[in-house]
């Protein structure tokens, strides 16, 4: 009974470090400015479907909750923080929406069944990403007006960098789904 117990132990503190990580990852992914055209890029969406294809949707969303939370609190995880401010003030600003679709995306992400086909792979990864950019722009929408050019503010300017990051995942979704095993 007590080796269930410790291996019971075990496999909690490993789960605890993975979220503890993937936070610190995730933090450090908003922080890195990559220059890029039209705008600098940033790799937290390519982080926020990592989490879902190697932690699984579970471990995924507690991980991005976690991030969210802490930066909630006043840690400044976010990017542009703590420049542009922190915590709740700073959350339900312009980028609340899609703080709010890392959720779903790494939900999607770890959910799905990716496959040796790198087209359905592409496919599925556009749609998760795109769950981002769709609460995105609704809160940008509710927060600026719908009068407002969303797509060309809260869209356009990130595509390019968004396709890169999905072709990047499609082509390692395979080798990062093994990391599940681990975990």
């Amino acid at each position: 009974m007590e080796i269930v117990k410790k291996k019971t132990n075990i496999k909690i503190l490993k789960k605890v470090f993975v979220v503890i990580f993937g936070t610190i990852l995730l933090t450090l992914s908003a922080k890195i400015k990559i220059p890029f055209y039209p705008v600098p890029m940033t790799m937290q969406t390519f982080v926020v479907l990592f989490m879902g294809l190697a932690f699984g949707w579970r471990i995924g969303l507690l991980t991005i909750s976690l991030y969210l939370i802490e930066g909630i609190m006043g840690l400044p995880v976010f990017a542009g923080t703590p420049e542009k401010g922190i915590g709740f003030i700073y959350f339900t600003g312009p980028t609340m929406g899609y703080l709010i679709g890392f959720l779903t995306a790494t939900f999607l992400a770890g959910y799905m069944n990716f496959q040796n086909n790198i087209f359905i792979n592409f496919a599925k990864l556009t749609l998760c990403v795109s769950t981002i950019y769709i609460f995105g722009i609704i809160w940008l929408g509710i927060l600026i007006g719908w009068d407002k050019p969303l797509l060309q503010l809260g869209v356009i300017p990130f595509l390019l960098a968004e396709l890169f990051k999905i072709l990047l995942l499609t082509f390692l979704a395979n080798k990062i789904i093994k990391l599940k095993k681990i975990i």
